[in-house]
């Protein structure tokens, strides 16, 4: 399947950025924080445009010429930072958890980052390759299903299946009404009473593999992202993050 690239940042016809975006998007953007934290901000009247004090989080700026302050300090772009974190097991990927669970951003505590948003999202129970960025374009076209960028899994199950079955897992089932497949399922290995599979998507909906093979009763005990395009987790240690290099956003981007 041929992959689209992620798209560039679209110039005007005036040959202009096309930079307008609502207020809180572009607090976030520009890594001042997340877009919940920024309608505080706005809500509190720490935030000004052009020297006005602005209620609105729906208002509509442009980055590149709106003057935009908050507690009187000049917002301005932070500079763009690629991350692979290799997530643990039982952390959420969000900025504030309502029930203090922990969280990604533990595992970012002693790096010197602007404000950084993960790339989709790995679930409380999952594990492995999580990107993070400020750079919300980047991240859009990573995300958009046009570009059909890979993600591989390897799946631990409660089962030790035959060929018939993962002919049924390639298949695919209907949940609550949609269709879940993969691009391909492989046998990594297997013994006893468990087995290793490969999952390859190229389509991110909510909990898609658990669901899927949860339609044939089949019980995931871990579940582990270990690719993202051409993008290995490697030999990351559990709970670290690092940049990415030249070469890596040049493989993401082809």
């Amino acid at each position: 399947m041929t992959r689209k690239p992620i798209p560039a940042r679209r110039e005007s016809k005036q040959g202009g950025s096309a930079a307008k975006v609502s207020l809180n998007r572009a607090l976030s953007k520009l890594g001042q924080c997340s877009r919940k934290q920024a309608e505080l901000l706005i809500a509190e009247g720490r935030v000004r445009v052009a020297g006005k004090v602005a209620r609105d989080p729906a208002l509509r700026i442009d980055l590149d010429r709106d003057r935009v302050t908050v507690d009187g300090e000049r917002v301005v772009a932070e500079r763009k930072v690629y991350l692979m974190l290799n997530k643990p097991r039982g952390l959420v990927a969000t900025r504030d958890d309502p029930q203090g669970r922990g969280t990604v951003y533990d595992c970012l505590a002693d790096l010197d980052l602007p404000f950084v948003s993960p790339v989709g999202r790995l679930d409380k129970a999952s594990e492995g390759l999580l990107l993070m960025t400020n750079d919300t374009r980047w991240a859009n076209g990573l995300l958009d299903p046009a570009s059909h960028v890979a993600k591989t899994y390897h799946v631990q199950i409660a089962s030790a299946p035959n060929e018939a079955m993962l002919e049924r897992f390639r298949a695919g089932a209907i949940v609550d009404g949609e269709l879940l497949t993969a691009s391909s399922i492989e046998l990594l290995r297997s013994g006893g009473r468990t087995a290793w599979l490969e999952i390859v998507l190229d389509e991110g909906r909510n909990r898609q593999i658990r669901r899927l093979l949860g339609a044939f009763d089949i019980e995931v005990l871990r579940l582990v992202r270990v690719a993202i395009g051409a993008l290995q987790l490697g030999d990351l240690a559990k709970g670290k993050a690092r940049h990415l290099t030249a070469e890596e956003l040049a493989m993401l981007a082809a």
